[in-house]
């Protein structure tokens, strides 16, 4: 069964989206402007102090961006007046009930316009301290439901998850949820209230106990951990994210809800054009600390897919689900990724990107071609560990002992110390990703695909199985990683 369109579905409708100024958002509203001009209108909740400054975010952190640029060219001189009418900056927080909106009015119009919801906002740090994630990755799931509870019009919501909240198993990942209430194995009940209440508690204990800033930032992040730890995720953010699904589960016979999951997610692949990103995540970082040659030992299983996803795919699968998810009960879960139909396998990762630097070396503040080696891949970070200790923790210590004489000296300790600092805050932040044996299912996601028309296959195609790896990351992905942090290093020198 085929449906009328994305484009026929966003016709004259009104479309609340949070965290408006993330990577994925910005491309999202982008393309909704691009694609249904005659959109009603986009309601962007963002964090600000006012009004004034909600609409200076949005402006220079969205409407001045490259990824508008076609637009601009449609529009011209009109262009500022067509966004501004079809764009409403909202100040709002998710993590805040009524999502901090404090205009009373506003939030009215909003309950009663709204026809589609797309929660994006989210705090995507993996070491990001407990209180913080909570209040943003699982209340907000919370706020956001109770908000489309009251919209009259209401006809989507759509969360956006991770895939990685079901990570540590292996063999194929479902798109199914999780345990409701429980850890990530079943075994221990889980009170969401009673984790709000434990890192509430923990907080307060610090500041009576006059805690500095930084004490309270590294304790609440070590709690993160050590309860997402407890409970069967790897750390905070997939633990808080997996949280905000189980609140969204016993909503879903009330409210059209669903959930998307993407894998980790990268640059462009086609548009608005090839190889925009903000942000270094997840293989971004094996990509510019090797090519800088910062990073000469990584863990992995070079045997297994890593499943990483363009923007714009990610983008396009969300406008399908908008367009062709099916009314009342029906399978709430997407998985968007590409290991089950387009599999990367890590070792083939990393020989494209050892091949992408000796092509085109990277050349450091000094001036010099930094040439690049095939890294040490270990496949546990039991060894890992151990060759940290042999090739960094051992010579740092001798360098100590021996004595920093010269200037020289102090170079070289402070050169192999920060390798080794990034070195093991790349290999700890992602060894769950990398060390992941499992395959992300996508029946759900293929089912909706059957269903789109031809017209929709061309204008929002979402199938990663057409991606050419070796070519994208290439000619593409690699590229504009590499373009991003030569504009980051620039700006910081302003």
């Amino acid at each position: 069964m085929e449906h009328d369109g994305v484009t026929e579905r966003l016709l004259n409708r009104t479309v609340l989206i949070t965290g408006a100024t993330g990577f994925i958002a910005k491309l999202l509203v982008e393309k909704i402007l691009r694609l249904q001009p005659r959109v009603k209108r986009l309601y962007l909740l963002v964090r600000a102090g006012d009004q004034v400054s909600a609409e200076k975010r949005v402006e220079s952190e969205i409407l001045q961006l490259q990824i508008f640029e076609s637009l601009q060219e449609k529009y011209e001189t009109n262009f500022s007046s067509w966004f501004w009418a079809k764009v409403s900056p909202v100040v709002g927080d998710v993590s805040l009930k009524n999502l901090g909106i404090g205009n009373a009015d506003l939030a009215e119009d909003m309950v009663k316009e709204t026809n589609i919801i797309i929660h994006m906002a989210a705090t995507v740090n993996f070491r990001e301290r407990y209180d913080t994630a909570l209040a943003i990755n699982t209340m907000g799931v919370k706020h956001v439901i109770e908000f489309a509870s009251r919209c009259a019009k209401l006809e989507l919501v759509l969360l956006a998850s991770t895939a990685i909240v079901n990570l540590d198993k292996a063999g194929i990942m479902l798109e199914k949820p999780l345990h409701q209430y429980r850890s990530n194995d079943g075994r221990l009940d889980l009170d969401i209230s009673e984790e709000t209440a434990f890192a509430e508690a923990k907080l307060k204990e610090l500041v009576c106990s006059n805690a500095s800033e930084d004490t309270i930032r590294r304790t609440m992040k070590k709690i993160g951990t050590q309860r997402a730890l407890k409970f069967g995720w790897p750390n905070a953010y997939v633990f808080t994210k997996a949280m905000g699904e189980m609140l969204a589960y016993e909503h879903r016979s009330r409210l059209p809800i669903v959930i998307i999951r993407p894998t980790a997610t990268i640059s462009t692949w086609k548009e608005p054009f090839p190889g925009w990103i903000e942000g270094v995540n997840t293989i971004d970082t094996w990509v510019t600390n090797c090519g800088k040659g910062h990073m000469k030992f990584l863990v992995g299983d070079v045997a297994t897919a890593i499943d990483i996803v363009p923007a714009d795919i990610v983008v396009n699968a969300m406008l399908c689900i908008v367009s062709c998810h099916p009314q009342g009960p029906s399978d709430m879960i997407y998985h968007i990724g590409s290991s089950m139909r387009n599999p990367l396998k890590i070792s083939e990762l990393i020989h494209l990107i050892c091949r992408y630097f000796s092509e085109k070396p990277y050349i450091n503040a000094e001036g010099d071609l930094v040439k690049v080696k095939q890294p040490n891949v270990q496949s546990a970070m039991s060894s890992f560990y151990e060759l940290m200790d042999i090739h960094y923790k051992v010579p740092l210590q001798n360098m100590l002992r021996s004595g920093l004489s010269t200037a020289i000296d102090h170079d070289r300790y402070n050169q192999l110390k920060r390798e080794y600092n990034v070195t093991v805050a790349v290999a700890e932040a992602y060894w769950p990703v990398t060390l992941f044996k499992g395959r992300f299912d996508d029946s759900n996601m293929q089912r909706l695909i059957a269903m789109m028309n031809e017209r929709d296959r061309e204008l929002i195609p979402c199938d990663a199985k057409f991606i050419n790896w070796e070519k994208y990351l290439m000619e593409t992905h690699i590229p504009g990683v590499m373009d991003y942090e030569s504009r980051e290093a620039a700006r910081a020198r302003l």
